[in-house]
């Protein structure tokens, strides 16, 4: 289903499209989408009748593309050159590129793999290169180095591999160093069981090394025996550094106590120490732990991480305690003392403290500028909050001189059949080669043409923040408008939501499995509508706003209408929000908000706001959502 806010195509892009009529547009989208299934269904004849009909349609080389993919033989191999070159390094080129040297490697062509290679990380495609490489001559001391690095990773390498890796070592650059390298990439993080294979190859007194770094990996309380560590050297505690990091998320008491034991017996270096230190803090400031501000005024200045930071911050705001609030921000590294938030919470206890007059300076300052801080100051002093709004100009000229490459008219017309991955990859290649003025062009047209996400991503690289059109639009209106309506929710609310959740692309789709726009889950589908739900029509933006806002009027029902928690659990989860208010009745809720112990919702919840904030005046409301926010307690 196309998207019926979708301009056309053609009433801006030159080429192709200024010279088609709309109806030729939409017969030609049609043919193209249809010629795609009869590849697919190994259909020739009628493949080639369609394909006859696209003369001047700019997608016909992704049937080309297509066509040569399927069924891949080295009877097209002139006709895959051809189109590899004539696309070489374009989006069209790797998918195909990729599958034609699989296809060489396994019918063991040689010469034809070497001259179509391309860098890549494909561990595959490298080793066969390598090898073949040697094969035809290439010295070995010029390719030998390069698998050092091929080699010395957390997992386990395909098999084409063994034979480079057999000469490789044989050459003599299987080190010491390197398989410890390896081991420690395959414990922190890679695959623990390719830890016994690599144990062999240490020196038979290292051997109990690599048998610790595999029990530690499984069970970091493994570091609490004591007798494991036998000779107190670099490598042990290199080890003990890694288990006592993870083992302070699991069982605190048990790594604080062994980390107190061991750290001079082990000669841990100030580094590992602060590492240590750093992790402990974290951890147990996050579990709301008696001893996490302890740990947390033990990190020293030059390792006092962001994340640190904040959780002196928030440990000290849960005592509610103005002038300890007040001294341990100004205990602050100075270089620390720059960020918006500490900026805030600074002005704030400077108010409660008696010094109103600099604190309410601070504030002033803070409420100039359009983000979450900016706006709890204006809403703590009850002045208009500021968009710093100044949109980007450009002309006809500069539009229409932008749109003739190749690559802008394939973007734009892939995502206009919602073909939106590969869109987006001609996109980037797109980008890659403009100026930076030419971004903010192309960022602006994406907007025009409903193609939102493309400008949201693009004018933060380019540095262009304050255009609020561009970076806040008002997408998908009449559908959140509607559902909105229907729910009887806040309409800036939802817009807020879907812009932080998905930046208004219809495809999204998170690892944890969200899909769409609101970044619906499919059992939180099943829930709402009481029936199952396919996944894929989760992509159906009006669907998933129908569903966005009935969740979203569902949390407020449950929190009796406060948002903020509402939001919280639109991101954590209602049972994690429960947990998180059971012991802070009456804390007032910008203090609450700074304290909750996971940072992605943390900063989700301040995200939202501040953009709800922004649509509400886009939407020309007036509701002061910060004044109102700063007068609620848990």
């Amino acid at each position: 289903m196309f998207f019926k806010n979708v301009l056309l195509i053609s009433v801006l892009l030159p080429s192709f499209f200024a010279n088609s009529s709309s109806a030729v547009n939409s017969s030609q989208r049609n043919v193209f989408l249809e010629a795609e299934k009869k590849i697919w269904q190994s259909k020739p004849d009628e493949f080639q009748k369609l394909y006859d009909q696209l003369d001047n349609y700019p997608l016909r080389p992704y049937l080309d593309q297509q066509r040569l993919m399927h069924k891949i033989s080295i009877t097209d191999g002139n006709e895959i050159t051809q189109f590899l070159e004539k696309y070489e390094g374009t989006p069209l080129d790797w998918p195909l590129r990729k599958k034609w040297l699989e296809f060489l490697i396994e019918n063991k062509q040689q010469n034809l793999f070497l001259y179509h290679y391309k860098p890549t990380s494909v561990a595959t495609l490298n080793c066969a290169y390598y090898r073949y490489s040697l094969n035809n001559g290439t010295a070995e001391d010029v390719i030998l180095p390069k698998v050092t690095n091929l080699w010395t990773v957390g997992k386990s390498q395909p098999k084409i591999c063994d034979p480079l890796f057999s000469k490789w070592k044989k050459s003599g650059y299987l080190t010491e160093d390197v398989v410890w390298k390896r081991i420690g990439l395959a414990a922190d993080g890679g695959k623990h069981t390719l830890l016994p294979y690599l144990t062999k190859l240490l020196p038979s007194s290292q051997r109990y090394l690599g048998t610790l770094w595999h029990n530690v990996r499984r069970s970091p309380s493994y570091i609490t025996r004591t007798n494991v560590f036998k000779k107190y050297n670099a490598r042990e505690a290199e080890i003990f550094t890694y288990g006592v990091k993870r083992l302070i998320w699991r069982e605190p008491e048990k790594a604080i106590n062994i980390y107190n034991k061991l750290k001079n017996k082990l000669k841990l270096t100030q580094k590992q120490q602060q590492e240590i230190t750093q992790k402990f803090a974290l951890s147990l400031a996050n579990n709301n732990h008696p001893k996490a501000q302890e740990w947390l005024h033990q990190v020293d200045e030059n390792y006092l991480s962001s994340s640190v930071a904040q959780w002196r911050i928030t440990d000290v705001l849960r005592t509610q305690n103005w002038e300890l609030i007040l001294r341990e921000l100004e205990s602050f590294p100075k270089a620390k003392q720059n960020s918006n938030q500490w900026q805030y919470w600074h002005s704030r206890s400077l108010i409660e403290t008696n010094n109103k007059e600099q604190g309410l300076a601070g504030l002033k300052a803070l409420a100039a500028n359009r983000h979450y801080y900016g706006f709890l100051a204006a809403g703590y002093l009850k002045t208009p909050y500021h968009l710093q709004d100044e949109p980007i100009e450009i002309t006809d000229i500069e539009r229409n001189k932008l749109l003739k490459d190749d690559a802008a008219i394939r973007a734009f017309e892939l995502f206009h059949i919602e073909k939106y991955s590969e869109a987006r990859k001609e996109w980037n290649y797109w980008l890659v080669k403009l100026t930076e003025r030419e971004k903010l062009i192309a960022s602006k047209v994406s907007n025009e043409h409903n193609w939102f996400d493309r400008a949201i991503f693009t004018l933060p690289k380019v540095g262009y923040l304050n255009d609020v059109d561009l970076r806040f639009p008002l997408a998908f209106e009449e559908d959140i408008n509607l559902h909105a309506k229907k729910n009887n929710i806040d309409p800036a609310w939802a817009f807020a939501i879907a812009r932080r959740e998905s930046s208004f692309m219809p495809d999204a789709n998170s690892g944890a499995g969200a899909r769409g726009l609101m970044q619906i889950m499919p059992a939180t589908a099943r829930q709402l509508d009481r029936k199952r739900v396919s996944s894929h029509y989760l992509f159906n933006a009006e669907y998933n706003v129908k569903l966005g806002t009935k969740y979203l009027k569902m949390l407020s029902d449950e929190y009796i209408g406060n948002h903020v928690l509402a939001t919280a659990s639109y991101n954590a989860g209602p049972h994690r929000v429960k947990q998180w208010i059971k012991e802070v009745e009456g804390m007032p809720i910008d203090m609450w908000i700074e304290t909750i112990p996971f940072k992605e919702t943390r900063e989700y919840v301040k995200s939202v706001l501040a953009y709800q904030q922004i649509y509400q005046s886009k939407l020309g409301k007036t509701d002061p959502i910060f004044s109102d926010l700063l007068k609620s307690k848990i």
